[in-house]
This record gives structure tokens, sequence and C-alpha cells, in this order.
């Protein structure tokens, strides 16, 4: 099954604009099936390349960029598959464009190439950066009806589009499992210098058992016995690698509201239930409730992907322990949203006298497709 990315009618607008393009994302959310999509009707004028191959990433060599003749020449549009493997690629492919500004150039990286700090400062003014998340249910409902087993199915198991097209529960599990333990930190480990992998690892299982709480990182460095400054910058390696998210809190008067603390969002629920819990259905989780805030915020950070100015997505808690749990800023505007699995919740009274102009919905598993997919 082929799903429509939202997001390929603007990258096809940005193109032979005299820059480059990168296309970021975690492994497996479907950066490949993209970029030779988006090349398809260039056919013999387009060509795609896997950085990941020794026989392709022989040509990049800093300070040469002719070397990269042999697989540009003739081409109109040029995919460089997991730009990210190569080294020095910023500086590689800035030499290249400036010197053959003439080809379209676009770079896929299965994380932030500043995980590897390997282009964005060279590229800067030189490329158009877009970030490919798993589908979206507004993406999966352009190919399919949604049913509520479905929506069941994705909080569970996950939007990789693998996942989502597969319709045996096995496989699904199958590849789940290949994506939550064989992909998602290649990047990191190969990148990074993990001095310590079972940390690491045991850190992204407490950050699982913590979605939608207030996370201290005082707190994991006690726990997993190692520095506060280890545990910060393992989590912002987790960012780069679009496995988690930070959302901090929303304030205009920090004397009433919580300004520090920050919470932590898997970018896949079904990456977060493969850490924690895959066999139990939703319907009877204990979890299920901060499973479903989770798997909201990632379809507000799926729908902020698709602007230029994306909405900043924070959480709001006053000092007498009234919450909402997404506020998402955009200019002067603000939109609250509280998630409950079955519940109507109420906008709290300190919120809305604080914010008097500010856009209110409840969120739960019954009105989740409506708010969503409009």
């Amino acid at each position: 099954m082929l799903f429509k990315r939202l997001i390929e009618d603007r990258i096809k607008a940005v193109l032979f604009k005299k820059r480059m393009v990168s296309i970021l994302g975690s492994r497996q959310s479907g950066k490949t099936t993209l970029a030779k999509k988006l090349i398809q009707e260039y056919r013999e004028d387009g060509a795609y390349y896997d950085c990941e191959l020794a026989e392709i990433r022989k040509h990049f060599i800093v300070g040469r960029p002719d070397e990269l003749l042999s697989l540009t020449k003739g081409r109109e549009i040029v995919i460089f598959d997991e730009a990210q493997t190569i080294q020095d690629i910023g500086t590689i492919l800035k030499v290249f464009h400036d010197t053959y500004p003439g080809v379209q150039i676009i770079a896929t990286g299965s994380s932030s190439f500043d995980l590897a700090n390997k282009i964005n400062e060279p590229m800067t003014g030189r490329i158009f950066e877009f970030t490919l998340l798993p589908l979206s249910l507004v993406e999966i409902s352009m190919s399919k009806h949604i049913t509520a087993d479905d929506l069941m199915q994705y909080m569970l198991y996950g939007t990789y589009p693998a996942i989502v097209a597969e319709n045996s529960l096995d496989l699904k599990k199958t590849i789940l499992k290949n994506i939550a333990t064989q992909y998602l930190y290649k990047d990191v480990f190969t990148f990074e210098a993990i001095r310590n992998p079972r940390v690491f690892e045991d850190l992204v299982k407490l950050l699982a058992l913590q979605i939608g709480s207030l996370v201290s990182l005082n707190e994991l460095a006690n726990q997993l016995g190692v520095s506060r400054s280890v545990i910060q910058r393992y989590v912002r390696l987790l960012e780069q690698a679009f496995i988690i998210r930070i959302v901090h809190s929303f304030s205009n008067n920090p004397r009433n509201e919580i300004k520090k603390g920050f919470k932590v969002f898997f970018f896949d629920t079904g990456v977060r239930n493969a850490l924690v819990d895959i066999a139990s259905p939703m319907k009877t989780r204990a979890d299920r409730g901060a499973i479903f805030e989770n798997y909201f915020v990632s379809e507000r950070m799926k729908s902020g992907s698709l602007e230029i100015f994306p909405p900043e997505i924070m959480f709001w808690r006053s000092r007498a322990g009234a919450e909402i749990d997404v506020v998402e800023k955009s200019g002067t505007r603000i939109s609250a949203f509280e998630c409950k699995w079955k519940d109507i919740a109420s906008v709290p009274a300190q919120f809305s006298k604080a914010y008097p102009s500010a856009l209110f919905q409840s969120v739960n598993s019954e009105n989740i497709l409506e708010i969503i997919v409009k």
C-alpha cells in the first residue's frame, strides 16, 4: 500500500529554486519511498543513490566536486539517500552545489544532520529542509477508511508505513520490534561516542515509562548512576534521532504557573509500547491514558511539520495543580487541548481567566478522528 504524503507537494514547490533539499526523519518513516516518487516524472533525467553503499560513497571526496559527476552528469535531479552516513557530507555538497548549481540535489537523512555535525552549518542559505514523520491520521484516511478498531491499533503499534500497510498482527509486531531495536538507534551509535550503550537503552525505557509526566534530569541521573550532563546529552541525541520530543511548560505568568520541568513524548507510540508492553490491548491497559495523550501530541507534531512556521507545542500547569495536556502557540493564537480516554474535560477556570481568547477542546478516543481528520 502506497500512502500520499502531505509534505510531497511542499517539496515539489521548492524544486529547482537554486537550493538543495533535505528530507529528515527517522529510519523507516518513508523517506526513500517519497524521494523515489519525487523523481519518477523525470525518468532518465533523475537518479537515486543509496549513500550506505560503498560504490556510491567512494565518489564523495572533500574538495573534489568532479568526483560526483559520474553520478550526476546529464541528470536534472539526483537523490542522495541516507546522506548523513558520508563523512563531511555538508562540505562536499556545498562545494558541489556551488560548482554545479544546475543539478537539483535532494539529500535524505535518518537523523538530524546535526547529530554528526555534518550538513547544517556548511549548507546555511543553500538548502530547504523538511521533516518526514510516521504516517498521520490524515494521510492514512486518504488511503483507507479508519475504524475505531484501526485507531486502537495505531495507538498500540504506531503508524510507520510498513506497519500500517501490514494486515497480520504477528508481522506488525515483528516489523515494530525491528524498528525499535535495530533501526532507530543506528545513527546514534554510529556517529556519537556512547560509552555505555546499556545506560542509553535503559534511559529510553525509563522515558517510555514517563510519557505525559514531568521529567527530572537529576532523578534520571540518580536512577541510572551517571551524571546529569550525560543524561542531558543522551536526551538531546534521542531528539535529534526523531525518537522523542521534549515539551516544555507554557507560561505568561510565572508567579502562578509552573515554568520549570518538561515532558517527554515519543514520535511514535508503537516504538514506545515496544519498549514497555506491546502485548496488552489498548482498552484494558492501565497506561492507555498516557498512550492516548502521546498519540495526540504526535499527531499535532505531524501537523506542525507541514507548516513553514509550526506552532510551539507545550503543556500548562498551575501551582494549584490545574493542568492542560497540550497548548499550541502560533503567534498570538493559543489553542489548548485536554486529553481524556473517555471523559469530556472542561477548561480550568484559572487558564480561561488568564487566556480568555484561547481556543479549548476536549479530546477523547471517540472524537479524536473528528478533531484531527477534518
